[in-house]
C-alpha cells in the first residue's frame, strides 16, 4: 500500500502569505530554509493558487457563519467581549468562551505568519515613520517640540530624516520629495503606517486601504505606489520602527543649540552618521550598500513638478480673534483679515503670513501658545473689549499683558 507524504502545513502557511502578498518565490531558498526539495516548495505554491492543500472534513460549529465578521472586527483591533454582544444582536446562539477561544486562535495565527521575515530587493521599496513630538531643549533652556520624518530604504537601508514643526499633509509631500533627491531616485512602492495624511482607510483583512486623492495624486505625479500597513504585520514597517527608537540617540545634543536651525543641521549629520554605522539588519554599511540600490530606483520626476510641491503653501482661516493656528500655537494678524483664508510659509525658523500673494506679517516659531505682535494686538483690543478706550490707554494694556503672557509661559 502506497503511504502518501504528509502535508507540511509550515510549508503550506509561508506560501498562502506569498500568494496573499503578491510575492514570486524562491523554490530553492525555500526548499533550503525548510529542508525540502524545491519541487515540493512549488507544489505547494500552485496548491495555493488552485484552492487544493490543507483541505480536509471540519466539524460545523455555531461561529461559522459569523467568522467573517469577526475576523474583520479583530483587525479593526475590537475587544472580544464587544464582538460577542455585536454577533449575538445578529443571531449568534453559542457561548462567549467559543467566541473567545476562537479569536485568540485567530490573532494567534497572524502573528505567525508576520514572524516570516521578507527582504526587500534593491529599489522595491522604502518605508516611512514618524519620530513624533521629540522635545529637545536648547542652551537657554527652551523646549522645542519637534517631529521627525523618517524614510528608510528597504535594501541598504539607507535613511533620510528630517527635523519638521508638524506632520501635515504638505509637509510629508515635501519630505518625501527631500528624501528621494538625497537617495537620488524613487523607490517603486513606499510603506506607510496608516498615516491620516496619506491613508483615509486602514488596510485590514477584508478591506483595501484606502489613500486621500490628494496623496494620490502625488505619488503619481513622483512616481511611487503606496502602501499601507496592514494589521498583525509588524515585520512590515520593522525596519523603520527600529530607526524610529534609534532617533533617542539625538537626547546628547540637548542643550547643544540655540536656534530651530542648528537642531536641523544636527538632525542632518545625525542622518549621515547612521548612513555610515553598519546596519544591524544587513551587516553592512548602507552608503555602500547604497551604491548597487540606486542603479535600481527610479529616475526623478521633473523639476518643475517637483517645485510645484515645494512651493505649495499651507492654508489657514483667520479666527474672530485675529489670528491663526499653525502647530497648535497661535499667531495674531491685522483685525480687517478675520474670516479670511490666508497662506503661510514655514522656513528658517519662521512663519510668513501671506493674503492673495501679498505678504502681511512674519513670526519667529514659538513654543508660546499665543504670540502677538504689539500693534496686532491694540487692534484686537480697540475693536472690541476696549473700543471706548483712549489710545495711551490700550497702548499701556497691551505692554501689560503681552508681558504677563511671557512670563507666564517663561
Amino acid at each position: 500500500m502506497e503511504v502518501k507524504p504528509r502535508m507540511r502545513k509550515d510549508i503550506y502557511e509561508h506560501m498562502k502569505i506569498l500568494q496573499k502578498e503578491g510575492i514570486k518565490p524562491n523554490y530553492a531558498e525555500i526548499g533550503r530554509r525548510y529542508g525540502c526539495d524545491y519541487r515540493t516548495a512549488k507544489k505547494y505554491y500552485e496548491d495555493t493558487e488552485d484552492g487544493k492543500g490543507l483541505e480536509r472534513k471540519k466539524r460545523s460549529s455555531k461561529l461559522d457563519e459569523y467568522k467573517g465578521i469577526i475576523e474583520e472586527k479583530i483587525d479593526l483591533g475590537c475587544k472580544f467581549y464587544s464582538i460577542y454582544l455585536f454577533i449575538q444582536k445578529k443571531g449568534y446562539k453559542g457561548k462567549y468562551t467559543i467566541l473567545r477561544d476562537y479569536c485568540k486562535q485567530y490573532k494567534d495565527i497572524q502573528i505567525k505568519k508576520a514572524t516570516i521575515r521578507f527582504e526587500t530587493n534593491p529599489g522595491l521599496q522604502a518605508q516611512v515613520d514618524w519620530k513624533e513630538d521629540f522635545v529637545m531643549e536648547s542652551r537657554k533652556g527652551d523646549k522645542y517640540k519637534i517631529n521627525i520624518f523618517l524614510m528608510l530604504l528597504g535594501y541598504s537601508r539607507e535613511k533620510y530624516l528630517e527635523a519638521t514643526l508638524d506632520r501635515s499633509q504638505d509637509t510629508v509631500k515635501k519630505c518625501i520629495i527631500n528624501a528621494i533627491k538625497d537617495f537620488g531616485g524613487v523607490p517603486k512602492e513606499i510603506l506607510f503606517d496608516n498615516m491620516k495624511t496619506v491613508i483615509d482607510q486602514s488596510q485590514t483583512e477584508y478591506h483595501k486601504a484606502v489613500v486621500n486623492d490628494k496623496f494620490y495624486q502625488f505619488s503619481k505625479d513622483i512616481g511611487f505606489e503606496v502602501w499601507a500597513c496592514r494589521a498583525y504585520r509588524p515585520q512590515t514597517k520593522g525596519k523603520v520602527e527600529s530607526l524610529a527608537r534609534t532617533c533617542e540617540r539625538l537626547m546628547v545634543y540637548n542643550h547643544e543649540f540655540d536656534t530651530f536651525e542648528e537642531l536641523e543641521e544636527i538632525v542632518k549629520k545625525f542622518k549621515e552618521e547612521l548612513n555610515n554605522e553598519i546596519s544591524q539588519g544587513t551587516g553592512q554599511v548602507p552608503n555602500e550598500m547604497m551604491k548597487k540600490e540606486k542603479e535600481y530606483l527610479h529616475s526623478l520626476p521633473n523639476q518643475d513638478i517637483l517645485d510645484t510641491y515645494l512651493a505649495t503653501p499651507l492654508e489657514r482661516k483667520v479666527s474672530k480673534e485675529s489670528m491663526i493656528v499653525y502647530n497648535k500655537k497661535k499667531y495674531s494678524l491685522p483685525t480687517n483679515y478675520i474670516g479670511k483664508i490666508v497662506e503661510i510659509k514655514v522656513e528658517n525658523g519662521k512663519i510668513s503670513i501671506y493674503f492673495e500673494g501679498i505678504h502681511i506679517v512674519t513670526h519667529e516659531i514659538s513654543s508660546k501658545t499665543y504670540n502677538y505682535k504689539e500693534q496686532h494686538y491694540q487692534e484686537i483690543l480697540r475693536s472690541d473689549a476696549m473700543k471706548n478706550y483712549s489710545m495711551d490707554d490700550i497702548d499701556a494694556f497691551a505692554k501689560k499683558q503681552l508681558r504677563l503672557y511671557d512670563e507666564l509661559e517663561a
